[in-house]
């Protein structure tokens, strides 16, 4: 739904939102906590409003992006394992997302970093995780914070460890390989050491250190050569698995810009 307000209206978000949308006040009001609902002021940008009590005025431009089923989910909960005045290391569970759409934000790890903290922290995105990938997450807590970071991240300065199991046998044990394909037209590099293979699953547990972040990078890449991760429930066939992707962020390492030396932060055990 969206809504511009009209010159006769006086009111609060919650009271204009239930009248437009013909939904009660209280769904409105879980809508807009759970970042389901849009303003912009005149002249300004659009962003989330969750007061339900704010006063909207004529010329302000609301929208609600009601969705009842994903609104209604409880999502798993992130945990930090690390904070500083700079940034959080955080576990990202399976099934959290890592930043929220314009239909909500309760479902990422964005927005329970924000809950996390007394006093209230502002966050900002640094890198991103499938939504069905778990592992260890940087959240910065600054504008400058996340520049420091994010530069790491292009410059490639940062080595991200993940662990997969692949469908077939990798070669042999302590076999190691790189995976050179460009993904969206970009150079994409994956690089892996085979740690193990099951013979009675046909199942390879590979460590992976990706040196570019496309997008779904480890996941398209064994897939193009033939070996799709197991559980991934878009990319391959014949690896299908009721415990879902499995594919982990095990590890970071980093040369930190704030404190001058190299940190690793690890992700909790599968």
């Amino acid at each position: 739904m969206k809504k511009t307000v009209d010159k006769t209206y006086s009111g609060t978000a919650a009271d204009f939102l239930s009248e437009q949308s013909g939904r009660s006040k209280g769904k409105v009001k879980d809508a807009m906590n759970k970042g389901a609902v849009w303003i912009q002021k005149s002249g300004g940008k659009m962003r989330r409003l969750r007061k339900a009590s704010a006063a909207v005025n004529p010329g302000d431009r609301l929208e609600m992006y009601y969705d009842e089923q994903l609104l209604s989910r409880k999502p798993p909960e992130a945990v930090c394992l690390h904070e500083n005045d700079h940034y959080s290391v955080w576990h990202k569970p399976s099934g959290l997302m890592s930043q929220g759409t314009k239909y909500g934000d309760h479902c990422s790890i964005l927005r329970q970093a924000e809950l996390f903290f007394t006093p209230r922290r502002e966050v900002f995105p640094v890198h991103r995780l499938d939504r069905e990938v778990p592992g260890v997450m940087l959240i910065a807590h600054s504008r400058k914070s996340a520049a420091a970071l994010s530069m790491i991240f292009q410059k490639k300065k940062i080595e991200k460890e993940y662990r997969g199991e692949v469908i077939g046998n990798l070669h042999q044990q302590g076999y190691s390989g790189k995976i050179e394909l460009p993904l969206d037209g970009k150079p994409a590099v994956t690089d892996f050491n085979i740690l193990s293979y099951d013979q009675e699953r046909n199942v390879s547990m590979a460590k992976v250190l990706i040196k570019t972040g496309r997008y779904h990078q480890i996941r398209r890449h064994f897939h193009m050569i033939g070996h799709p991760v197991l559980g991934d429930p878009r990319y391959g066939r014949g690896n299908k698995n009721s415990d879902g992707i499995k594919l982990s962020a095990v590890a970071l390492r980093f040369r930190c810009p704030f404190r001058k030396k190299r940190v690793e932060y690890s992700s909790l055990p599968a």
